[in-house]
């Protein structure tokens, strides 16, 4: 089943052992949780690259 679908064996159970037990809604739940997480860490790292420039500039005399 898995070569129709052009998807490896090893592919089908990780998925099954990650999403087995989930129902679909809460696999399109957990799907759009981690695209904020994703973008939430993204917006953290600027943040915090943000502040480091920041305090570097702000060292350095004139």
């Amino acid at each position: 089943m898995a070569r129709c679908h052009g998807v490896s064996e090893t592919a089908i159970y990780v998925w099954r052992k990650k999403f087995g037990s989930m129902e679909t809604d809460e696999v399109k739940r957990l799907k759009v949780l981690e695209a904020k997480n994703a973008r939430l860490r993204k917006l953290l790292v600027d943040r915090e690259l943000e502040i480091d420039v920041m305090k570097e500039i702000s060292s350095t005399k004139w």
